[in-house]
């Protein structure tokens, strides 16, 4: 194997980095806004220097031809190097620094020159338009060279045009004033870029600490995860700027609080309403995993500041895991009641067997009546009156446990409930809810009870819970429907001040209400309100009579029924 080193090839391009690929494009910028200026202003400049020459030149012609000696001079002498009109005309040259004061006849025969072998010959330059009567300003050629000329014609006292001067300044002092004026102009050009190269240089630094000194490349990569996660987790991510405003929403944000995307550059009470749900996103309510009740959901919520000044919120939904939470708590409850329906027993079979032994049938037979027929009352008094299953089996239920926390759980009278339930398990978590809540404040007291009245007018339902317990004072009744908000101990498992605002917007979402007061005698109530809660009743059948023909023998045979008392009696 070689030993040599690999050679490095040289890679030529931009750089890497933000910082400097953005010096560079604004140094290019600053560089070629620089050159396209000092361009744009050289050229006019050059016209401005030669329009400058001609009308200098041409100013000249006129003082000159204003003067009346030389129109006499001109009417009266000949053409001549030692003349008076070449005197005249090189005293005005001189004085003036031109290049050559030429003074013609009619015929274009010059009388005066720079060059006095010249004078009594033809001007080299069409004279025409002066000897016409028009000034004329003109950059031409002629026998002393390219030069900005300005002609006049020459008139005498009664207005006749006698001949014409012309007047030449050198053109290479035209350009050299402009050679001359380019080093300033550079000057400032340089200044200019100077200051541009030092702002440049100040930009691109803010920007390489806001892009943390990355490539083009690790942004777009960057973004192109972010983009990733945010829309691939299953958490929801609300990010506000710093006025307050949200500016990003993932999809399971937007599941999770029921909005889409039109939601951003709003406030959150704009898109989400007022409530806790807006505050917590808003920051007015602080803390971590603060517990909001958004719809059916229950949402657990965490709020981050950014260094901009804004904010990053996570929502998780608890939904499930409440439920499976208040699932445990009636578990246990029933285990508890069972336990002790089963200790119960126990005992009661030790009776039974004592009077059994002791030869006291006719008292074992009304004891055994009596067990029985007390949980079956008890059962068929909530049937009759409530015909939902699922919430007749709750209550089933919930009397059991209420009996062994030593609470008398009762079903009004006046509870007439029909089995046309529009939203059934909603009504099961708001009672239970509600029941829960009252066997706990009544637990342990005297004589405690709990009574439950269910009444319904059309569609509409109204659901009562009453208690015997210490109730509620008035300035808590609002704030028992608040997300978080309990005096009760949470347990392992699961966050308290849940209950009581999922029955509010359970109860909302139905477009009912559910208000906390004071029961007749003290203790707590509640009323839920459900104005669209049964369905509409089913027409009934219009039953059609025949006339009796005799009994009909594919009849089917009438059966006895036997109750349970028959049997009893038996």
């Amino acid at each position: 194997m070689s030993s040599t080193p690999p050679v490095r090839r040289l890679r030529l391009g931009l750089p890497r980095r933000v910082f400097s690929q953005v010096l560079l494009m604004q140094l290019a910028i600053a560089a070629g806004v620089a050159v396209l200026a000092t361009g744009l202003f050289l050229a006019p400049l050059g016209d401005q220097l030669d329009d400058q020459a001609m009308r200098r030149a041409l100013a000249i012609a006129q003082t000159t031809a204003q003067q009346p000696q030389v129109v006499r001079d001109l009417q009266t002498t000949r053409p001549a190097a030692d003349g008076p009109v070449q005197q005249e005309a090189e005293r005005v040259r001189r004085a003036t620094k031109a290049e050559y004061v030429v003074v013609m006849d009619r015929k274009g025969v010059r009388w005066s020159h720079t060059d006095p072998e010249r004078i009594g010959q033809v001007v080299s330059t069409d004279p025409g338009q002066a000897l016409a009567g028009r000034e004329v300003m003109e950059i031409d050629n002629g026998t002393l060279g390219r030069s900005a000329r300005g002609k006049v014609p020459l008139r005498d006292s009664d207005g006749a045009i006698v001949g014409a001067v012309s007047v030449g300044i050198a053109y290479d002092s035209v350009r050299a004033r402009l050679i001359h004026a380019i080093p300033g102009l550079f000057a400032y050009a340089g200044g200019a870029l100077a200051v541009g190269a030092l702002a440049s240089w100040i930009i691109s630094r803010r920007v390489q600490r806001q892009t943390r000194d990355l490539a083009f490349s690790d942004i777009a990569g960057l973004l192109a995860e972010r983009e990733a996660m945010l829309h691939g987790i299953r958490e929801g991510v609300v990010a506000l700027d710093r006025g307050g405003r949200i500016r990003l929403l993932n999809d399971e944000a937007q599941r999770l609080l029921g909005i889409g995307g039109e939601a951003v550059g709003r406030f959150p009470d704009e898109a989400l309403g007022a409530g806790r749900t807006a505050d917590v996103l808003a920051g007015r309510v602080t803390g971590t995993d603060l517990l909001t009740v958004r719809g059916p959901r229950v949402l657990v919520a965490n709020r981050m500041p950014t260094d901009d000044g804004g904010a990053v919120a996570t929502l998780r939904d608890r939904t499930e895991l409440e439920q499976l939470g208040r699932e445990l708590d009636s578990t246990r409850g029933l285990i508890d009641a069972l336990r002790a329906q089963d200790h119960e027993h126990a005992n009661r079979m030790h009776t039974l067997l004592g009077l059994l032994e002791l030869e006291m049938y006719d008292d074992a037979v009304e004891f055994v009546g009596e067990v029985v027929g007390d949980h079956r009352v008890t059962a068929e008094q909530i049937t009759e009156r409530i015909r939902d299953p699922l919430l007749a089996a709750l209550l089933v239920g919930k009397a059991t446990v209420a009996a062994e926390r030593g609470v008398a759980l009762w079903v009004s009278d006046r509870t007439r409930l029909p089995d046309r339930l529009v939203d059934p398990g909603g009504l099961v978590t708001i009672v239970g809810n509600l029941v829960d809540n009252a066997l706990d404040a009544t637990a342990g007291t005297p004589h405690a009870r709990v009574e439950v009245e269910l009444r319904t007018e059309g569609r509409a339902a109204t659901l009562t819970v009453r208690d015997t317990g210490p109730g509620i004072p008035v300035d808590h009744r609002e704030l028992v429907f608040t997300t978080g908000w309990s005096t009760k101990e949470a347990p392992a498992h699961r966050e308290r001040g849940i209950g009581l605002p999922l029955v509010r917007r359970l109860a909302e979402r139905q477009g009912g209400s559910a208000t906390a007061g004071e029961a007749y005698g003290g203790g707590a109530e509640f009323v839920v309100a459900l104005p669209e809660a049964l369905t509409e009743p089913e027409p009934e059948p219009v039953s059609v009579s025949t006339p009796a023909t005799g009994p009909d023998p594919e009849a089917a045979p009438t059966a006895s029924v036997t109750t349970a008392a028959e049997k009893e009696s038996r």
